[in-house]
């Protein structure tokens, strides 16, 4: 990375997994609006469902999700209980037994529940869901905790895919960040999985970990790909710790500077691409005839809070404490606590947080934002013109500039040295963002 591009790495950004943001959801929309959103979702199209479960055995020192440790089954117990009267509460607010096309589980560690506990929330959601076309059923795991019971379990439950958290397989690294799970359990985990005809296999990493260098990312990245994953996720650490207690437990002298980050960026795309998987978005890479990369060659790669998707569904609704939904009228978002979730549950009432209406001009910067993500390049011209965003080319200059975008006409482009820093041109279209923000990660 070239000194002058310095500056715009360390500016933080948001990921832009949706738009707006999270951090512009209000109390301004509470269970009232939530449940006449719910009720204006069209009858005829199917939905995406999300299961969040906010529980793992033991917090990881980098996690930054909603998430708690617990081993007592009785907490577990009761959670479930409560997501499975919160699935029944929104089926009640909804036009129908809608269809559901895709169910994705996360957390936390959702086979926390046990497979009795993912059984019975299952036949809750097939009360009050269509899930006979369910395109994908894809689930979170933890890798220490996947025996071949479990994966059989999994998949006779119509589990289809799996995303195994690794994060890192360097053993000083996984000391540092509280996650020691050798690769041989990785593998096992991987062996079990396949063994019960699980065929879709995600595999999700971390750059800018405490003692990682360029050459033990690289290391970790030929043991990933050896396994084979139809995709794989490598993400930049956020430390936040002033937001995250845990992640006071990481030695920040240990963590890598901005060139060094950038550098361990570079390596993880160096060694997939490679091995034969196609780049995909910022941070994701998958095999080239996988769903994923068909989607992104046509252009038709979308971003949701999940990350980088081909389910092209307007409608995700989230079930669980923290969980965000993505309705026509807007976003929501369920409170994280999770005893002042269960409480709502047991009073028959939303547990709905906050959220954020959201109208058609803010839709047209939520395409220039979500293309820009997942192509790297946008027409303005096909969402309202140029001329509707203010000063955009005068903004745009310094990064022009520094060989990281251009625009040509209408046509805004990512430049090949720019698309790591492709957050920062989004945020150009965000409203709500302001130069010297820290609350995000780093663009780098």
């Amino acid at each position: 990375m070239d000194a002058q591009l310095t500056p715009f790495a360390l500016q933080s950004v948001p990921r832009y997994t949706s738009y707006p943001t999270a951090a512009e959801f209000t109390p301004a929309v509470g269970a009232e609006q939530h449940a006449a959103w719910l009720g204006r979702v069209d009858p005829d199209e199917s939905v995406s469902l999300y299961l969040h479960v906010p529980y793992c055995r033991d917090l990881c020192h980098y996690c930054g999700c909603h998430t708690k440790a617990t081993h007592k089954e009785g907490v577990v117990a009761a959670y479930r209980e409560s997501l499975e009267a919160e699935i029944r509460l929104v089926a009640g607010h909804l036009p129908g037994r809608l269809k559901a096309a895709r169910i994705a589980w996360g957390g936390g560690t959702p086979s926390i529940l046990g497979g009795d506990g993912i059984a019975a929330v299952m036949a809750v959601l097939e009360e009050a869901f269509d899930l006979s076309a369910i395109e994908e059923h894809a689930i979170e795991l933890d890798p220490r905790f996947v025996d071949a019971a479990l994966a059989r379990r999994l998949a006779d439950l119509g589990v289809t895919r799996v995303s195994l958290g690794v994060q890192d397989l360097d053993p000083r690294v996984q000391l540092a960040i509280g996650r020691v799970q050798p690769e041989a359990v990785v593998a096992a985990a991987v062996g079990h999985l396949r063994a019960a005809g699980i065929e879709g296999l995600n595999i999700d990493l971390i750059y800018g970990l405490p003692h990682q260098t360029e050459v033990s990312v690289r290391a970790t990245c030929r043991q990933i790909a050896a396994l084979g994953p139809d995709r794989v996720a490598c993400f930049g650490y956020a430390h936040l710790p002033q937001r995250k207690a845990n992640q006071r437990l990481i030695d920040e002298a240990a963590l890598p500077g901005t060139l060094e980050r950038f550098r361990q960026a570079a390596a993880v795309a160096e060694v997939f691409s490679g091995r034969g998987y196609q780049a995909i978005g910022l941070d994701h890479y998958a095999r080239l005839c996988d769903k994923l990369a068909v989607a992104a060659r046509q252009r038709r790669l979308r971003r949701n809070f999940q990350g980088y998707t081909d389910d092209d569904r307007r409608t995700l609704i989230g079930f669980g404490a923290s969980a965000v939904s993505q309705l026509p009228d807007g976003f929501v978002q369920t409170t994280a606590p999770v005893g002042d979730y269960r409480r709502c549950i047991a009073e028959g009432v939303l547990p709905t947080a906050r959220g954020i209406a959201v109208g058609p001009a803010t839709r047209q910067r939520a395409i220039i934002i979500e293309r820009l993500m997942c192509d790297f390049r946008v027409d303005l011209d096909d969402v309202g013109g140029i001329g509707r965003y203010g000063d955009i080319a005068a903004r745009l200059q310094p990064y022009e500039a520094a060989g990281l975008a251009t625009l040509s006409g209408s046509t805004l482009r990512m430049t090949a040295k720019g698309r790591p820093f492709v957050r920062l041109i989004a945020a150009l279209f965000d409203e709500a963002r302001s130069a010297g923000e820290t609350s995000f990660s780093r663009a780098i």
